[in-house]
């Protein structure tokens, strides 16, 4: 009897222990699908739950971390400090993914607005709330809130003597970025030009007391048409939000103030401090270059060369051997797809010309351009920053996220339609922008290109050996470029220094405060002059003066720079950190004078200390410099158009990898 009673515990406690372990089985089963938890025991067997680090699939990981998981991506600081540096979003095909960390010291450039758009820094976690909505990744926001001193400026549109032209203004507010419509990217279509009562883009106003940004989505429907899908997955063949990788090392404290010293120095140092994107696969290209950079670093030293006067130029031997090797080699493929008047529309006229008129001469030009492909050693992209704003920026909306977007668009279309961009992600593309705000515009998405810029400042992000600076000439009369040249003979120049124009930015009324007024007969430095026909007060003036003084306005860049070489008159340039044009070739010092910001009290003395000998062999050298600053309805050799063409031609060669 014992015996069975001990038989029948035995089997119902084995029956106990497989119901028990089913049971475990399930919970703990239920348990792994419902929590996201990697510890599930821990969560079960404990009074409260462990904590531990969540696998979030779009999390951002906090801008105060060196290092972290960020979903599947790691994130490193390069530098191993607890600063953060930048890194452009990414995404990867599952949309699993992001990660965002921003420049803290970039800084939008406009005239107008200096620092005070798209300062609508969002936290880790709202940042992770609006992309499990959206699940886009390609408008990049800004992380740096900074204050700024001039806001609220307002939009000007009259061209005056000055040349300061149209200035654009924000005040800084956060406004959610307009969605756009499918864009058409025809080059037989005309996108309508805004204006204040019919602005072509629509802009949602109902934002929030906490702004969060809502990202453009486009359809990519056709391959060569009309674009489809959000920003949110950049495949294999779009990469226009790469940046060249930086090489590391400690980091810097950032200057306030760059000297003409310091950007010489920067010069020399960039080939060998910045790198370029590796061809995705070779190209006869590449070999071509480097031969042809071989050949210029072993030009022969040139001797009193009738054409160039060597003290004007870096190393007189090695730009005529690049420019000969232009001539005989370089290819251009331009770029068909685009709609007016944003693309293949340029502006000839006011002081946004340059990029006009170069893209007027390079497209109907036949020695140059080829429609081959597999010959072009760069690949132009025909856009105006002038016409762009004109066209898409919606009046008083203060943000330009739309124009932005705007050229992203095209280039998600180009990289869909061609291979031409993805070979290189763009690192063998240019572009030739003058408006104030296309740094801005294209520092993101078109970071890897060669960019000739206007407004080329060292603190907004400007590149050395990458980047070119690119003259702002003011064209009058686009009929007859070349009308009112020159000046007067250096015995009969009577005003020491000269200057008119509005009070654009902080240092144009300083200059006015020491300088106005008639405080001193030898220095005659106005505000806006009165206006006469032809703007003969304003051009005399230049022509009777020794020097011309050229201030920063709201950005660094002003069009005297090249109309005090226009009328043969030494250029004073007072501007920090701007970079002047054709730096890359051009011995600025030797016929131009750079004054800091802070010495404007001792400027006449300054400029008087120069002797009449130095100042006569400058004025000399600004007549023969001058060449370079020369529009032609017809290029010719060694002018503005070749010089432009020259200094991306240049960088190109010395970026080549293979």
């Amino acid at each position: 009897m014992g015996h069975k009673f001990r038989s029948l515990c035995l089997g119902e406690t084995r029956r106990l222990l497989w119901l028990t372990g089913i049971m475990l089985a399930v919970i703990i089963t239920f348990q792994y699908i419902e929590l996201p938890y990697d510890n599930v025991l821990s969560s079960l067997f404990s009074a409260g739950k462990v904590p531990v680090a969540q696998k979030s699939s779009s999390a951002a990981e906090s801008p105060s971390s060196n290092s972290g998981n960020v979903g599947n991506v790691t994130l490193y600081d390069g530098f191993n400090s607890t600063s953060t540096y930048p890194v452009h979003e990414m995404a990867n095909d599952t949309r699993t993914s992001e990660v965002v960390v921003t420049d803290p010291n970039d800084e939008l450039a406009s005239r107008g607005n200096d620092e005070d758009w798209d300062t609508d820094m969002e936290s880790s976690t709202e940042k992770s709330e609006e992309l499990n909505k959206n699940s886009t990744v390609d408008i990049v926001r800004e992380a740096n809130n900074e204050p700024t001193s001039e806001k609220g400026r307002e939009k000007e549109k009259n061209f005056t003597q000055e040349g300061d032209g149209m200035r654009g203004s924000l005040d800084g507010s956060a406004l959610s970025p307009p969605v756009l419509p499918p864009i058409d990217l025809s080059p037989n279509t005309t996108l309508p030009v805004t204006n204040i009562e019919s602005p072509v883009i629509s802009v949602d106003f109902n934002t929030s007391s906490v702004e969060k940004d809502t990202n453009p989505t486009f359809d990519k429907t056709e391959k060569s048409g009309q674009l489809q899908s959000n920003f949110s997955t950049l495949d294999e063949n779009s990469s226009v939000d790469r940046v060249p990788k930086k090489k590391k090392g400690p980091k810097r404290p950032t200057p306030d103030v760059y000297s003409i010293a310091d950007m010489n120095q920067m010069l020399l140092q960039s080939h060998a401090s910045y790198r370029s994107i590796r061809p995705r696969w070779p190209s006869a290209v590449d070999q071509e270059l480097l031969s042809v950079r071989s050949q210029i670093e072993s030009a022969p030293i040139l001797k009193n060369d009738h054409e160039l006067y060597a003290p004007l130029y870096r190393n007189v031997s090695m730009f005529k051997r690049s420019y000969e090797l232009m001539e005989n080699t370089l290819k251009v493929y331009v770029y068909k797809d685009g709609r007016k008047p944003v693309f293949h529309l340029p502006v000839l006229k006011g002081i946004y010309a340059s990029e006009g008129w170069f893209m007027k001469l390079l497209e109907s030009n036949k020695k140059f351009v080829t429609k081959d492909w597999r010959k072009a050693h760069l690949f132009y992209l025909p856009f105006s920053s002038r016409m762009l704003e004109e066209t898409l920026y919606v009046e008083n909306s203060h943000n330009r996220k739309n124009l932005i977007a705007y050229l992203k668009n095209y280039l998600d279309t180009i990289a869909t339609k061609y291979h031409f961009w993805n070979r290189t992600e763009g690192a063998d593309h240019f572009l030739v922008a003058c408006h104030d705000w296309a740094p801005s515009e294209t520092k993101r998405y078109m970071a890897n290109c060669i960019r000739a810029l206007c407004n080329s400042d060292v603190k907004e992000g400007f590149v050395f050996g990458k980047d070119i600076s690119l003259p702002e000439t003011y064209v009058r009369a686009p009929q007859s470029t070349l009308r009112g040249l020159g000046g007067k003979q250096p015995s009969k120049r009577s005003i020491l220094a000269f200057y008119a124009g509005n009070m654009h930015g902080y240092l144009r009324p300083i200059l006015l405060q020491h300088w106005g007024d008639n405080k001193d007969p030898a220095m005659k430095i106005f505000g806006q002059m009165p206006k006469v026909k032809g703007n003969k007060n304003y051009i005399q003036h230049m022509k009777s003066s020794k020097y011309c003084i050229c201030p920063k306005g709201f950005e660094v860049n002003s069009p005297r720079v090249v109309e005090a070489i226009f009328y043969e008159c030494v250029p004073v340039i007072i501007s920090d950190n701007f970079v002047p044009p054709f730096f890359d070739v051009l011995n600025w010092e030797s016929f131009s004078i750079f004054v800091a910001e802070k010495d404007i009290p001792n400027l006449k003395n300054i400029l008087l200390s120069i002797p009449e000998k130095r100042f006569r062999e400058m004025q000399m050298r600004v007549k023969k410099v001058q060449q370079h600053f020369l529009w032609h309805a017809r290029p010719v050799k060694y002018d503005i158009f070749h010089m432009i063409l020259h200094s991306v031609w240049f960088n190109r060669v010395f970026l080549a990898m293979t």
